[in-house]
């Protein structure tokens, strides 16, 4: 903990949502009042994959390069200010980049202690684990040859590190809310069974580790977050969370930065890529349905009473390898029998690779998706379908250029008004996605300080049931009435995301009455009659009756994860949107 006892909350301000988030948001931070900690995200799971291709191509890399560009604008600030950086911008190589901290430091004249987080990278024990590493949704057992195997630390290594005096904490694959449990259990000098304390702070680390969301940034109502214009002309501000010695947040931002912080931008991200109200993480299971949120003021939200149950057994394992390569022709299909003109167009690409037998023989898997159009569409684009034709397998030459001049071969021998988005071009490589769990007892969490002293960093106790138990509250309200044919985002907010192969939707009401109809009609079978793409997929319904929200985790409908995903949204962010637009 800090030499004396803190009489304020630690102030943790957040600068990167994502790897090629707003680079100026360092600086922006850092100068625009007063903060603690300056953190950051940039590990979203498809950015391990990144890591290891850069890596691959150079031995000394696997981080994130932009935390560098960051650092070399504020380091001397912060170290003037007493701001200590915690970041998890290490990603496959942590040790590396807090070498390359340390030699920014010398370049701007600078003295500066740096620690690193290690003990996520199991790539090297891969085959030992195998009989735990069953795949997290479907259960069956790993048989690739994985190129990363990263589980998912807590934030106790960097409560360690700023312990010992250091400056930079550089993490691997932590998790997002770890960049905030870590500073604020180091501040208030938590024990690791501080449930409810550490639960608050997990909640405190969702909402802030995706940066402006949580002042606006994909939020249902826009409109709402700009005084005297459609939508905010500013920048939105970047996040920051004032954290309690009881584990309370106050959400906030800079003043005269762009958005608002408001309880249902705050609402919004706390369903953003969720799945059970009981949120697991290394640290503690955080209970989602027992947060309350109240506005305290402009921009300022409130988040108390969350309350927090001993830390599982086991952890996160993300895992990568490789899936092959992939190729991606797009067809216009205008005016006219449509579905006529892709049934040719497809069977002669097929014919042109040497038919279906030929592909099963070279594991070369055509999909498709074909996008209609009404053939008396306002003008030609309008009136224009698409149908988008993918082929992958283990062959890079047979998804290559084989696959996409075969498709440009036809422009003259097939259907009429032919032509396509793109030119023909080669294959790329893609990865697959694969999560599973660990026990605790597999991971070697340790922190490396900055004069090379190794610390252990022991695995969070187990602990009895929490007292008193928890009771998450009801809501007992009428429900409003919706005619026949309301559009759903009329009376409703949504936010939606990728886990993997899963997608989450979470949807909230803006008071009780709209919340009790959402629990009586929007059901997991209602959700799929809305979005039929769901097929007979999976659908869980959890309910958060403390945010008037329902969440939706749709099992996988984004297949093996965005890196091999072929879907028109990949990653899921407009899904909510889309449900939204839907009628009832």
């Amino acid at each position: 903990m800090t030499d004396t006892t803190p009489d304020r909350p630690v102030i943790v301000a957040n600068c990167s949502g994502f790897y090629g988030d707003r680079l100026s948001a360092a600086c922006e931070m850092v100068d625009g009042g007063p903060i603690d900690v300056l953190t950051g995200d940039w590990l979203a799971e498809l950015t391990m994959l990144i890591l290891w291709k850069a890596k691959s191509r150079n031995a000394e890399g696997g981080y994130a390069t932009t935390f560098l560009t960051q650092m070399e604008q504020v380091l001397g600030t912060c170290l003037d200010r007493g701001i200590r950086v915690v970041t998890n911008a290490g990603g496959l190589n942590p040790a590396g980049c807090a070498e390359q901290v340390r030699q920014l430091a010398a370049r701007l004249g600078l003295t500066v202690n740096v620690a690193h987080v290690e003990g996520d990278d199991l790539i090297s024990r891969i085959d030992g684990l195998r009989p735990h590493l069953d795949h997290l949704d479907t259960g069956q057992p790993l048989t690739a040859d994985p190129v990363s195997a990263n589980a998912y630390l807590g934030g106790w290594g960097i409560a360690a590190a700023l312990d010992e005096g250091a400056d930079v904490v550089v993490c691997p694959r932590v998790t997002d809310a770890a960049l905030v449990v870590g500073p604020a259990a180091w501040w208030w000098g938590w024990a690791p069974t501080d449930w409810d304390r550490l639960a608050g702070a997990v909640v405190a680390g969702h909402v802030i580790e995706c940066g402006p969301q949580a002042a606006g940034g994909n939020y249902s109502f826009f409109s709402e977050l700009a005084e005297d214009a459609p939508f905010p002309v500013e920048p939105l501000g970047f996040p920051i969370a004032e954290v309690a010695a009881d584990g309370s947040a106050v959400i906030t931002k800079h003043p005269g930065t762009g958005g608002r912080v408001t309880v249902e931008t705050v609402t919004a991200q706390l369903l953003y890529e969720i799945g059970p109200p009981a949120y697991a993480n290394p640290d503690v299971v955080s209970r989602f349905d027992t947060i309350e949120l109240a506005q305290e003021g402009p921009d300022r939200v409130r988040m108390s009473g969350t309350r927090g149950e001993p830390a599982p057994a086991t952890t996160k394992v993300a895992i990568n390898y490789d899936g092959g390569y992939r190729n991606r022709m797009t067809f216009v299909l205008t005016g006219l029998a449509q579905d006529a003109k892709a049934a040719w167009l497809l069977d002669a690409l097929v014919g042109g690779l040497g038919g279906q037998q030929a592909l099963d023989e070279r594991g070369v898997c055509v999909e498709t998706r074909f996008v209609p159009a009404p053939s008396d569409g306002a003008d030609q684009e309008r009136a224009s379908g698409l149908l988008h034709v993918t082929a992958k397998g283990p062959d890079e030459r047979a998804v290559g250029r084989a696959f996409s001049s075969a498709a440009i071969e036809l422009a003259l021998a097939n259907i009429p008004g032919f032509f396509a988005t793109t030119a023909p071009g080669p294959a790329s490589s893609y990865g697959v996605y694969w999560p599973a769990l660990v026990p605790v007892e597999e991971i070697d969490h340790a922190v490396v300080l900055d004069d090379g002293r190794r610390l252990s960093i022991a695995a969070a106790p187990a602990g009895p049931p929490p007292d008193p138990s928890i009771n998450p509250p009801m809501i007992d309200a009428a429900p409003t009435e919706l005619g026949p044919g309301t559009v759903l985002g009329d009376h409703f907010g949504a936010r939606s995301g990728d886990k993997g192969g899963n997608a989450n939707v979470g949807v909230w009401a803006r008071d009780d009455a709209g919340y009790a109809w959402l629990t009586a009609n929007l059901t997991a079978e209602r959700v799929r009659q809305l979005l039929p793409e769901t097929g007979d997929r999976p659908i869980h319904r959890y309910e958060l009756p403390n945010l008037r929200a329902l969440n939706f985790v749709l099992v996988g409908y984004l297949g093996e994860g965005v890196a091999s995903s072929t879907s028109f949204d990949p990653q899921a962010k407009g899904l909510g949107e889309y449900l939204r637009s839907r009628r009832v």
